[in-house]
């Protein structure tokens, strides 16, 4: 086991099982309407338990972003370096990811990205990359600091 196994339990299986399929899954608030994002038996907005898993559309936008060039925790740091991330997803929730298939200084802020997913042993793992079949198209915006 290593630092990147995931912790699966009876609630989190539909999520990593999606993920198997190629599918990523949020939770939706029957109450106040809201997604969120990593799942959670109730509603952070609201704590209303009256939340169920929804099939999200796997599109995205860059937050921000950083290289990581150590890692001393296996296996990243047969990685390094790579960019940790975290995106602003399309139904609304920002998640923490890795933006994988792009070169650092082609990132910008406000970019459109897509899911894609990693095998991590026997999971797979949600990443994030250049949108299929689209240029990309950077929104304007502040630069991040490097």
């Amino acid at each position: 086991m290593t630092a990147a196994d995931p912790d699966i339990d009876a609630f989190t299986r539909p999520y990593w099982d999606a993920a198997a399929g190629g599918h990523l899954l949020l939770r939706r608030c029957a109450a106040c309407g809201r997604a969120h994002h990593y799942p959670r038996e109730f509603c952070p907005y609201c704590w209303s338990e009256d939340v169920c898993w929804e099939r999200a559309s796997g599109r995205a936008t860059l937050y921000t972003w950083s290289v990581v060039h150590r890692n001393d925790l296996p296996p990243f740091g047969d990685r390094v370096p790579y960019v940790a991330a975290v995106v602003d997803l399309a139904e609304g929730p920002r998640m923490m990811t890795e933006v994988v298939d792009m070169a650092e200084g082609d990132l910008r802020i406000g970019m459109e990205l897509e899911v894609a997913f990693r095998s991590e042993g026997e999971v797979e793992v949600p990443v994030f990359g250049p949108r299929s079949g689209e240029a990309e198209v950077p929104v304007p915006g502040p630069r991040s600091a490097r």
